[in-house]
């Protein structure tokens, strides 16, 4: 069974496709970093439907999604997002964890695991 790396840095690949699973890295807001959990929220989530399409497949298809914020308190704006966001009826199992992020500028970050 075949490899693909999708976006392939020296430190990681934005998503990996193995079989018909695809496996994306944790994605941050380059663009709005710094700026609010719903900016960087939907910055984020147009990131994972790009990777997800460059992979051949789409959001409906999200298996799992594991969601990282600095601050719980703001929960319900990342969410706000995500549920306007996320296919109806094809919602992914999903943990939602407060943890430091890599930088202080990012306040979110998601990774997804989908089918093909």
């Amino acid at each position: 069974m075949t490899i693909q790396r999708i976006k392939p840095g020296p430190r990681m690949s934005g998503a990996v496709v193995h079989g018909s699973t695809v496996y994306l890295a944790g994605q941050v807001a380059d663009q709005a970093a710094g700026k609010s959990v719903t900016e960087q929220t939907t910055e984020i989530l147009a990131i994972i439907e790009s990777l997800l399409a460059e992979a051949g497949t789409d959001k409906s298809k999200i298996l799992m999604a594991n969601i990282w914020l600095t601050d719980m308190n703001t929960f319900q704006e990342m969410n706000a997002v995500w549920d306007a966001w996320v296919s109806p009826g094809n919602t992914p199992a999903r943990a939602t964890v407060e943890a430091k992020l890599a930088a202080p500028p990012f306040k979110v970050e998601i990774a997804v695991v989908a089918a093909k």
